[in-house]
Order: C-alpha cells, then sequence, then structure tokens
C-alpha cells in the first residue's frame, strides 16, 4: 500500500512513514500545493494510493461518489505530527490493512481507531 499525505499534513510524514518500512509521497512532491480535493482523490484513485488527510471532504466525497476506492486515513485529532500521531496511524495501518486494501475508511481518535468498509 502506499500512502498519499494530503497538503495538510506536514511532509516529515513521509520520512516517518519511511522509518516504519511505510511506503507514502506527499501531495506537494507530485502536484500543485493549491490542488483541489478533486484531483487528489482522482490521483490516488487512479493510482492505488491510500490517501491519510486530516481533512473531512474527502469522506463526503466518497459518500456521495459510493466509490469503494481510494480508501481514506482519517486523523481526527488536534496534533497530527507525527511524533504525536505517528504511533496511531502504524498501528490502525497493521490493524486495518487488509480493509485498507479492499477499500475502506479508517478515523484516527484520540480514544481509538475506527474502520468503515466502501462504498457508504
Amino acid at each position: 500500500m502506499r500512502l498519499l499525505v494530503d497538503m495538510n499534513l506536514s511532509p516529515d510524514w513521509v520520512p516517518y512513514l519511511a522509518g516504519k518500512g511505510i511506503d507514502s509521497i506527499h501531495w506537494s512532491a507530485i502536484g500543485k500545493p493549491n490542488a483541489t480535493d478533486q484531483t487528489i482523490f482522482d490521483y490516488a484513485r487512479a493510482n492505488g494510493a491510500t490517501i491519510f488527510t486530516h481533512d473531512l471532504d474527502f469522506t463526503t466525497m466518497l459518500a456521495l461518489a459510493h466509490a469503494h476506492r481510494p480508501s481514506l486515513i482519517q486523523a481526527r485529532v488536534e496534533d497530527v505530527s507525527p511524533d504525536s500521531l505517528g504511533p496511531s496511524v502504524v498501528a490502525a495501518l497493521n490493524q486495518f490493512a487488509t480493509e485498507l486494501a479492499n477499500g475502506a475508511i479508517v478515523t484516527i481518535l484520540p480514544e481509538r481507531n475506527k474502520v468503515r468498509v466502501l462504498p457508504i
């Protein structure tokens, strides 16, 4: 699985994830910083990437499209730095690897992680 790190998250996520053996790329390395969410969504879908974001818009886009892809990891916490959130992200990736591979939304909350299988 390859993670596409959204613009609203730090590029510092890429080396953090690489250190955990997780393939990722920050949107700023492949697209315009002011690209629309739809552009990022379409890229992830076409390239088999899972979007990692702090943005709620992608969930709405998946629901409206009744889409099975792209999968989404959505951080719903205040501190989204790799130092703070990193262990929770890695744990969620491991816990929900099968669901993400088949199409899912994983939401990382302060007290727990949850998963919803696509489409919604």
